[in-house]
């Protein structure tokens, strides 16, 4: 009896073409998604988030600051922008009353402004609207100033109800 000599076959067998395929596949759509992938940021709603006023200046926030891109949030009536994040808004928090805090106006809109104490964030609470918006900035990262000149103009969609007052514009 004459032995055969198999020769390898150019072409892969039909289950292991079909194994490479799917694979491939696999790799493209698992580096599609990748690529198109971003952290969401996890922020907790303010209490009036669901106010349609918030809506209004949520549509109207900047798509990006400072060079940093607005980023996904998982709640509604906020926004993050840049990886790490340079500011976070939340609509809906509770207007702020009479204060002794620093109050900055920017592009008409006034702000109170904190440092916190427990971290590198500045804290600016937007003054005499409503609803209010809080603004949290990384003092390392980003300027305060830039960050409210950028949201500032969204803000313009609600009419104040009443500004920030200083000693100088106190009667004696």
């Amino acid at each position: 009896m004459r032995s055969r000599r198999l020769r390898p076959s150019p072409r892969p067998s039909p289950r292991k073409a079909r194994t490479i395929a799917l694979a491939a596949i696999a790799a493209v759509v698992a580096g599609v998604s990748l690529a198109g992938c971003e952290r969401t940021v996890v922020v907790e709603p303010a209490q009036d988030a669901q106010n349609p006023d918030c809506a209004d200046i949520m549509l109207r926030m900047p798509d990006e600051i400072a060079g940093e891109k607005s980023r996904t949030t998982s709640s509604q009536g906020t926004k993050a922008w840049g990886d790490p994040n340079i500011a976070v808004v939340r609509c809906g928090v509770t207007p702020p009353g009479p204060t002794t805090d620093q109050c900055v106006s920017v592009s008409s809109v006034d702000w109170i402004s904190k440092a916190s104490e427990e971290d590198d964030t500045w804290v600016f609470t937007s003054y005499g609207r409503t609803p209010a918006v809080e603004v949290l900035v990384n003092r390392k990262t980003e300027s305060g100033n830039n960050v409210l000149a950028a949201i500032s103009p969204a803000l313009t969609a609600v009419k104040p109800e009443a500004k920030c007052v200083g000693a100088q514009d106190l009667d004696s």
